[in-house]
């Protein structure tokens, strides 16, 4: 959590899940709170970004995030949130666009502009992947596509040339996106669907 100082910023408070950061927003106000799309507990930082949106409309929350799949970008533009950066940009660039933030611009990872723009386009084309209408990525529809053949996360991590905690990860947000705990549900949820055959 920032508030500008000087024109710059100072961090006014630090929270280890988003109910922790939910009580120190109401408590310290700060500018922008800065979240991780990742956080511990049930409720991701989409939610946090989505609930401190609907307290207050100007409240300024901007996401970090190691996913760079533009997918997770509309989300997060979807939630309310002020703006989305990747994890690796350095301090001093992290300030210039919190900095940015604050006077009102929407704040993206130049690398994922491009793609986002390019994305939007398919979509306003009506170019839809499986499960986008779920709110699936492209990324987890593979995953997902993945787990209706039957595939295990080390296969599936082979088959898409990623890391087992990366394709854990996608399984976690495809369980929450519907709304399931096991992959059977999630295999069922996609068969019923009509998301894969």
């Amino acid at each position: 959590m920032l508030t500008r100082f000087r024109g710059r910023v100072r961090v006014v408070g630090q929270a280890l899940n988003a109910e922790e950061a939910e009580r120190l927003v109401k408590a310290l106000d700060p500018d922008i709170v800065v979240s991780d799309v990742r956080l511990r507990g049930s409720v991701s930082g989409l939610d946090l970004c989505r609930r401190l949106a609907e307290a207050d409309p100007k409240r300024k929350v901007v996401l970090l995030s190691a996913y760079d799949d533009e997918q997770y970008l509309f989300q997060a533009l979807r939630a309310g949130a002020a703006g989305y950066l990747l994890k690796w940009i350095d301090g001093e660039e992290l300030v210039r666009y919190l900095e940015r933030a604050a006077e009102g611009e929407t704040v993206v990872d130049p690398t994922m502009a491009g793609r986002a723009v390019a994305s939007a386009a398919r979509l306003q084309a009506g170019e839809f992947w499986p499960g986008a209408h779920l709110g699936l990525t492209q990324r987890e529809s593979e995953v997902l596509g993945f787990l209706v053949a039957g595939l295990s996360n080390r296969a599936i991590a082979s088959k898409l040339v990623l890391g087992e905690e990366t394709v854990k990860s996608h399984v976690r947000s495809i369980f929450r996106k519907l709304d399931v705990n096991d992959r059977a549900s999630a295999v069922a949820v996609a068969l019923r669907e009509g998301i894969f055959r």
